[in-house]
Formats: C-alpha cells, sequence, structure tokens
C-alpha cells in the first residue's frame, strides 16, 4: 500500500477506513416526522389557547395534590395536559374569567411550534446540526441587517432583553480589555456602566451580579428637565460624570441609550451621546421600542454615525408574536472576543433563531413593515384624539411633525436617523387632568380678583415652613387632592379596561404624575388585533364622554362638601378607596352625642337599610365603611344635569322614612308583648277559675274519672283560646275560631243582608304605652298604616287544656315561634 497522502490530506491507503460515510436520510421520512410533530403540536397549542379561568371552575375540578415523589405507575398524556389546563387557568378571585394565553395566528403559531422542532433537532449529529444552524443564522442575521439598516454585523438570539444587555456588556469587556485573562480580570473590577435615571435599573444589576462587577460600578445619569427634552438622558452631564470617572482611576466602559423603552417612550439623543462615547471609547448600547422604526422606513437613511455599537431588537413585542427571541445586533469583533464567555461557541444562543427565520419568511418583509407601522401609526392617531379631549393631560412625548407630510409619506422620504427615532412614538401615556373643573369652579367662588392676587403675592413672600403649615390647615391638602385624582384616574382606567379591550391598556402608578393609563401597541397576542381609525375614533367618543362625567364630579363635590357641612344628620366620611361624589353617614338628631357600641349598631343598621332604599331608586348608590367601622352612603359619579341638593334630600327623606317605619315596628312589638301578657293573664285566670267550679275531686287521679263519669262536666266549660286583634287592639277569645274554622272580624261597612260574627265572650283592650288603647274597635289610620308591614293582622293562640302551657302555644300568624317573633320585631 501506498502511503502518499491524497488532495484531503488523508493516505490514500486509509482513506476507506478513516473517512466516514454520509449517510443520506430520505425526503420522506423527514418530512415525515416533521408533520407529525407540527401536528401533535398544533393540536396542544389549540388545547392550550382556548384554556378559559374561571373561579368556578377551580371548584368543581380542583388542583389534584402532586405526591413529593414522583409515582411508579405512568399517567396518560391527555391526564397529564388537563393537570397543566387546571394550572394555567388558575385566577384571584378577584379577577373576571377571560382567556388566559393570547391568541395565535398562523404565524405566532408556527414560531411556538418551532420550538418543538428545534429541541427535535438537537437530537441530530453535531456535524450535520452545525451545518444547519450556520444556514439559519447566516440567512436571518443576512435578513435583519437589510431589514434595520445595520450593515456587517453580527447577531444572537436570546430569552428576553436581559439576556442582550448581559450579552452586550460581555462584548464591552471583550473589546476594551483584548489583553490576557489576568489583566482582565484586574481591570474589570474598575469598570464603570451609565444608565439614565429614568430607565429601570433591574436588568444592569443583574448583570454586574453574574459577571462579578460591583453594583456601585452603575452610574445614573441625571435626566434633562427643560421641557422639549424632560426625561431624556442628560448628555453634558454624562460627559462630566465620564470625566470625573477617569480621573478617579475608573475605566468608562458601558452605556444604555434608551429609545422608547421608559414608561412614557422618551428618546435619548443618540447623536451628542455617540459623540461622547467615542471620545471616551465607551461602548454604547441602545434599547427600546422606536428602534422598530428602522424596519419600517423606505427612504434613504441619513446621519448613520449615530448608529450604537450593539442593540437590542425585541421582535416578539413588535410583530406581537410568542415564541420569537430577542435580538442582539452588534458591530463585528474578532472571532476569538465573540466566543469568550461561550460554552459552546458553535451551538450556543442560535438554534434558537429558527423561529424567526421561519416567521420571517412566512410573513415576508413587507408585513412585517405593516404591522410595525400600524402600531407607530396608532400611537399618533391616539395622541391626536386624546390632545383634542378638554380634560386629558397627555405625558408621553408628542411626535414630530413635518409641515404637509403624512407619517407614511415622512418614512418613505429620506429621513435622519435621530429625527426617525423622534417621529415615531411607541406609547401614549394619559390621565384625566382635573385643573380646568378647579378653575371654573374657583372662578365661580371667586368674588375679588385683587384681594386674590393680594393673597398670592403675600404667601409667595412667606417663608417655605409657614406656606406648609398653610396648606396642611386648609380642608382640601395638595397631598388630598393627589389622591383623589388618583382615584378618579383609576376609575376611568378600570371603565376603559373593561369597555375599550380592543386596546392594549394598563394602569400604571407614574412617580411624578400619579396613576396614568398607557396605552401600547407592542404586546405579544397583539399583532393581528390592532385598532383601525375607526376604531380609535369610537374609542374617542367614549373617553369624552367618560371625561365630561369626571369633571362634572369634581365640579359638584365642593357644593356636595358644603350642602353635607350644613345639613344637621349628614356627616361627610372620607373613603381612601373611593372615587365617587363622596359619601355620607346619616345620623338621627341627638344621636352623636350617644355614640355607643349599641348606638352605632343600630346607626350601622340604619345606615345599610338607607343603602338598600336608595339602591332601589339609583343603582349609583352603594355601601361603604369608614375607618371607624360605620357604615356610609356613597355617592357614584354624576352628571352635569345632576341636581346635588336633590341627590341629598332623597337621602335624608329616605332616612325619615325609615326612622318612622321603625317607631311603627317599635309600637307594633310593644303591642305584641302586651298582648301575650294579656292572653297569658286572662288564661291563667280561667284556669283558676275553671278548677275552683269543677272542684278539687276532678283533678284526683282515678277519682277524677268517677266523678266526671257521675257528672260529666259541660262541654263548653273549657279554657278558651285567646287571638289578638292588632287592627282593634284587643285581646279576643276563640271560641268563634274552633266554631266557624276561621278568624272572622265585624266589618265597618256590612252589607244589609249580611251578619255580622258573634262578639268574642271575652275582650281585653290592649295599648303600647301602659295607658289608654291606642286603636278603636274600627281600624283607624294607624292601623291601616301598620297593615303594610311584615306581620299578620291576627295573632293566634290554639286553646289550651293546661294554663302552664298557655304562655309557650301563642303563636303569631300561624307560626309556631311568636316570642322569637316578637324579639325581631322589638329590636
Amino acid at each position: 500500500m501506498s502511503d502518499v497522502p491524497g488532495e484531503s490530506g488523508i493516505p490514500q491507503g486509509l482513506g476507506g477506513v478513516l473517512e466516514p460515510q454520509v449517510l443520506e436520510i430520505p425526503a420522506a421520512n423527514v418530512r415525515s416526522s416533521l408533520a407529525e410533530l407540527e401536528n401533535q403540536a398544533s393540536q396542544v397549542l389549540n388545547r392550550l389557547e382556548y384554556v378559559k379561568g374561571a373561579v368556578e371552575q377551580q371548584q368543581q375540578n380542583p388542583i389534584p395534590i402532586t405526591p413529593g415523589f414522583l409515582q411508579p405507575d405512568k399517567k396518560p398524556t391527555a391526564e397529564v395536559l388537563s393537570t397543566l389546563e387546571t394550572l394555567i387557568s388558575q385566577l384571584d378571585v378577584d379577577e373576571e374569567p377571560e382567556f388566559v394565553l393570547p391568541p395565535l395566528d398562523d404565524a405566532a403559531q408556527l414560531a411556538v411550534i418551532t420550538h418543538s422542532i428545534a429541541s427535535y433537532l438537537t437530537s441530530l449529529d453535531r456535524q450535520h446540526l452545525s451545518r444547519i444552524v450556520s444556514k439559519i443564522v447566516s440567512d436571518t442575521n443576512r435578513w435583519l441587517s437589510h431589514m434595520f439598516r445595520f450593515m456587517d454585523c453580527s447577531t444572537s438570539y436570546y430569552r428576553d432583553s436581559a439576556e442582550c444587555i448581559l450579552y452586550s456588556v460581555r462584548l464591552a469587556i471583550a473589546n476594551r480589555f483584548p489583553e490576557s485573562v489576568d489583566n482582565r480580570l484586574s481591570q474589570l473590577q474598575n469598570a464603570t456602566l451609565y444608565i439614565s435615571e429614568n430607565s429601570s435599573l433591574f436588568a444592569l444589576q443583574n448583570t454586574c451580579r453574574f459577571i462579578g462587577l460591583p453594583v456601585t460600578n452603575i452610574r445614573t445619569v441625571p435626566c434633562n428637565v427643560i421641557t422639549v427634552a424632560r426625561g431624556t438622558m442628560d448628555a453634558s452631564e454624562l460627559q462630566k460624570m465620564i470625566a470625573t470617572d477617569v480621573e478617579a482611576g475608573k475605566v468608562p466602559l458601558f452605556v444604555m441609550a434608551d429609545l422608547g423603552s421608559s414608561v412614557c417612550g422618551e428618546v435619548d439623543n443618540l447623536a451628542v451621546i455617540r459623540n461622547v462615547c467615542n471620545l471616551s471609547n465607551v461602548w454604547l448600547h441602545c434599547q427600546g421600542h422606536c428602534l422598530a422604526a428602522l424596519a419600517v422606513t423606505k427612504g434613504t437613511l441619513t446621519g448613520i454615525k449615530a448608529i450604537p455599537d450593539s442593540m437590542t431588537l425585541n421582535l416578539g413585542n413588535w410583530l406581537g408574536m410568542s415564541g420569537v427571541p430577542c435580538v442582539l445586533m452588534y458591530k463585528q469583533i474578532p472571532t476569538s472576543m465573540l466566543t469568550l464567555f461561550d460554552v459552546d461557541p458553535i451551538l450556543s444562543n442560535r438554534l434558537t433563531a429558527l423561529s424567526l427565520w421561519t416567521i420571517m419568511q412566512t410573513m415576508g418583509v413587507d408585513a412585517i413593515s405593516e404591522r410595525i407601522f400600524m402600531a407607530f401609526d396608532s400611537c399618533r392617531q391616539m395622541h391626536e384624539m386624546l390632545s383634542k379631549i378638554e380634560g386629558v393631560k397627555i405625558w408621553s412625548k408628542a411626535p414630530r411633525q413635518e409641515a404637509g407630510k403624512s407619517f407614511r409619506a415622512l418614512l418613505n422620504s429620506p429621513i435622519n436617523y435621530c429625527i426617525l427615532f423622534e417621529s415615531a412614538i411607541p406609547v401614549v401615556v394619559f390621565q384625566f387632568d382635573g385643573t380646568c373643573a378647579e378653575k371654573n369652579a374657583a372662578t365661580n367662588e371667586v368674588t375679588a380678583s385683587v384681594g386674590s392676587e393680594a393673597d398670592v403675592l403675600v404667601e409667595s413672600q412667606l417663608p417655605s415652613d409657614a406656606v406648609d403649615s398653610k396648606t396642611k390647615d386648609e380642608p382640601t391638602s395638595k397631598s388630598n387632592i393627589s389622591s383623589y385624582f388618583d382615584r378618579l384616574n383609576g376609575w376611568l382606567g378600570q371603565i376603559l379596561l373593561r369597555d375599550c379591550s380592543q386596546l392594549n391598556l394598563e394602569i400604571i402608578n407614574h412617580s411624578l404624575h400619579g396613576t396614568c393609563i398607557r396605552y401600547s401597541p407592542f404586546a405579544p397576542g397583539y399583532g393581528e388585533l390592532l385598532p383601525l381609525s375607526e376604531v380609535i375614533e369610537s374609542v374617542g367618543q367614549f373617553i369624552e364622554a367618560q371625561i365630561e362625567i369626571l369633571l362634572a364630579t369634581v365640579k359638584h363635590k365642593a357644593r356636595f362638601n358644603q350642602l353635607v357641612a350644613e345639613s344637621p344628620v349628614l356627616r361627610l366620611i372620607e373613603l381612601n378607596d373611593w372615587a365617587g361624589l363622596g359619601s355620607v353617614h346619616y345620623v338621627p338628631e341627638g344621636w352623636e352625642t350617644l355614640l355607643t357600641d349599641q348606638a352605632k349598631t343600630e346607626l350601622n343598621r340604619l345606615n345599610s337599610a338607607l343603602v338598600e332604599m336608595l339602591k332601589a331608586h339609583d343603582g349609583a348608590f352603594s355601601l361603604g365603611e369608614g375607618t371607624d367601622g360605620l357604615i356610609c352612603v356613597r355617592f357614584g359619579m354624576v352628571t352635569s344635569e345632576t341636581d346635588v341638593e336633590e341627590l341629598l334630600d332623597l337621602v335624608i327623606q329616605t332616612g325619615l322614612k325609615i326612622q318612622e317605619n321603625s317607631k311603627i315596628l317599635d309600637t307594633m312589638s310593644e303591642i305584641l308583648k302586651k298582648g301575650i301578657e294579656a292572653a297569658t293573664m286572662d288564661l291563667q285566670r280561667e284556669a283558676d277559675e275553671k278548677l275552683w267550679q269543677d272542684g278539687i275531686l276532678r283533678q284526683v287521679p282515678l277519682v277524677g274519672r268517677v266523678v266526671n263519669w257521675w257528672s260529666p262536666p259541660i262541654k263548653e266549660s273549657g279554657v278558651k283560646g285567646r287571638s289578638l286583634n292588632l287592627t282593634q287592639g284587643v285581646v279576643e277569645s276563640t271560641e268563634n275560631i274552633y266554631k266557624y274554622h276561621m278568624q272572622m272580624t265585624a266589618k265597618p261597612n256590612q252589607l244589609p243582608g249580611n251578619k255580622n260574627p258573634p262578639t268574642p265572650l271575652v275582650q281585653t283592650p290592649i295599648s303600647a304605652d301602659g295607658g289608654e288603647s291606642l286603636h278603636s274597635r274600627n281600624p283607624s289610620a294607624s292601623s291601616q298604616l301598620s297593615s303594610g308591614q311584615s306581620v299578620d293582622r291576627t295573632v293566634s293562640t290554639v286553646q289550651q287544656q293546661h294554663p302552664q302551657q298557655a304562655q309557650s302555644n301563642v303563636i303569631a300568624g300561624g307560626d309556631t315561634t311568636a316570642p322569637a317573633t316578637t324579639a325581631a320585631l322589638a329590636q
């Protein structure tokens, strides 16, 4: 055999032994396996997509308790998926049932399915898998670089933007310290990172902990305070901080600029920050939704010197899809630095690009650009619509406008790199502004403008502590006003979330402006649900109607408080969780000095009954509870036509009516008690008389039988029962009831041919006050008023044989629990 090496560098004699054979997999088998995987994954996704969370479902199908150890018996797939659905459908008690997972269109479903395919591909031979991954990454990198105007770049793919920041800091370390590892580690402790105070520090702090940097190395750069650039990074302060750190022996390493990822979507001045970083050799990283505008512009892009060293592309949010990785685009650096922190330099973080590779082909450039354009355009329409509504304050930045050019025409024309980001707004943050209502109310109340101006001048000359003390003494301080407007904005946000579900709205708590409402079209599952112009117009009309309600409520609140303060029976209650007109506590005159525990209980019962009657009249009333535990009446939102005096008069009149009804019930309860006592005394007296008439012998056992046989007792000689006639206010004997088997009462307007029932043998008048009877034998006005209550007119008793049982057998309206009924009426 010859040992001469061949063209491949392998000896020809050993070529057949050392060179492995490449086995070709039939294409039909590959297609069959992928098709089956896609079918199964689609079925599971469709099943999970329609999982609806509901509290009732949780109660009917509780989550099975998982044992501590894995059971030896296997479970069917359907049972495991059912358990997963139960976990997904879990909701809090206060949440309403809804579809938990976002809907998936064809492209989004394909992106999720490719994760299963990527896991399946890991079973391939390493060399085969490397060839597939290289092709996928090469295509995706080329498409993204052209779409986002970042030529000669590299890309990496991660789960979220936090991982992109971590890897970009690693790239900055490798680029700044290309020396040996020991020298790099010694200088790394002096590296400093810079971020705007308006951006979130969490991701950068996590990065420092991960790579071993002290968190104190993070420098927070102040923001501009001028109106035009409010909320953006102050480039002059950044330059000063970098110079100070260099003098202190620090190494400026990394600057993170914000292009629309903050709460209000501020955009940093990228051109100025780029110049500052170039002077100090600092790595510049950008993130934010405004970077998506690079994929929308069709014209020539000027000012490309401001391109950062790296930037994060959150394509999952921009396209409204789940399962799409975050992309880190960065300038090309040597391969040795690129793979410095990778465990597997060939396959690390590259196979995740498969989902992006598939959806970019299924959608195409035009569909991707159009979806992003619609998101930006909806923000511009929302901003324009809200700016026309009086009573709405917009805190997000206004889009840059070009005279005579629409947004689409602006994108099709040559545009500057930085001006592009100022023209595309990714969010709209707004809130209800009641200052106009306050100004109108103040204008109506001010009688001497000159005196008011003098007060302002005097107040401006007072020291700060005096002004603060004056503010505290005012009935409505600034803190109370801000908390009240926060509640109003919270109410507005809840109404919009409920009735404008076609918009991706959320309620946020801004550090400076309080409760606000934020619209952002960049969210997973929101891709094909972007609102059209007609939807935004209808939402604008709805918002305008709600703002009118809020303005009217703020306008009427001052008058409401004044009327409540002047009322002798109403007390104003401040509720920190109520955004309506206000809340009052109804206190009858003379009760405030008797607020014992029992009096508070009676007041709560009275106010609860008051709310129930008011809710039957108008659903705007509701039940509330103050900090002192007293029940109060809450007033909801009102309109401009609402008469506050009429509302409060309704509350007062309803309260008086409940008081009168309570007095009638107390009188009736007293009558019932007196009637029971009178019936008991009559029965006891008749029992004694019967015993005296019959003699003692009839009561002796055995002897009484002989006496009764010798001289039978008269049938009518037994003790007669008693009934309480509420109409006439008398206790009557019951011989007519047992004779005619019905309760009969003589009528005052009897027809000539009809006869009245015979008068009962015994009639005992009773009264509630222990004096003369409150009722005559004919129905009176008071008896007719009492007939409307939920008490039967007649309280009957059965005939008793033993006087000891007389009291326990008295019944009210056919019920055998008269004492309990009487006690309930007496309360």
